[in-house]
């Protein structure tokens, strides 16, 4: 689970920071913050995957560190999936057509939440 924020500069540029804060397997963030990958169950020469990483559910409470209460900001949480073959992997499969080499084979699609936003003094 990741918790993206975002803020406006003084001078009206938009900036966004993301924070990981709750992630399955024995990973572990690295000095900078970032995460290694979940890993990959998808075999794109058939079209299937296994639910054998990752988490079926994820939880957890996040508090920011860098909050600065005199400016506006918004926050979301973002969830990453596990790969799983693309629909031209199907298409492949079905329909019997070639895949240029360049192209896409599998995806990890994520969902969101609607935004927080803060305002100060509000």
């Amino acid at each position: 689970m990741r918790s993206p924020l975002g803020w406006t500069t003084a001078d009206g540029e938009l900036q966004e920071r993301i924070y990981n804060v709750a992630w399955s397997g024995d990973r572990g963030l690295s000095v900078d913050g970032t995460l290694p990958a979940v890993g990959n169950t998808a075999n794109t020469e058939t079209g299937t995957y296994t639910n054998e990483i990752g988490a079926p559910v994820l939880e957890g409470f996040w508090s920011d560190p860098d909050c600065d209460p005199a400016q506006r900001a918004f926050y979301y949480v973002r969830v990453l999936e596990i790969l799983t073959p693309s629909w031209l992997v199907y298409d492949r499969l079905a329909l019997g057509v070639d895949i240029p080499e360049d192209k896409t084979l599998a995806q990890q699609k994520r969902a969101y939440t609607s935004p927080i936003w803060y305002t100060p003094g509000g």
